[in-house]
């Protein structure tokens, strides 16, 4: 039967490994729960640095004088 989630193997150095085996005992999880949660984790810290960058490129083109104050907006 195939699995039901999309599957990926990955080779982790001893250290790495031993890492995540602790947090996965810690959190009282298996391996592949602890791996998926910090690999979503990792996504979402990605996502926050794109998203910074991005703004961080929009605030250089702001014209302050054109945009809108919050009691206007509101």
């Amino acid at each position: 039967m195939p699995a039901k989630n999309p599957r990926i193997n990955v080779v982790l150095d001893g250290p790495l490994y031993a890492a995540i085996e602790r947090l996965a005992k810690r959190d009282k999880i298996s391996l592949s729960l602890k791996v998926r949660d910090l690999v979503k984790e990792a996504l979402e810290i990605e996502e926050d640095i794109a998203l910074s960058v991005f703004a961080e490129e929009r605030e250089k083109t702001l014209i302050k004088k054109a945009s809108l104050k919050h009691e206007e907006v509101w």
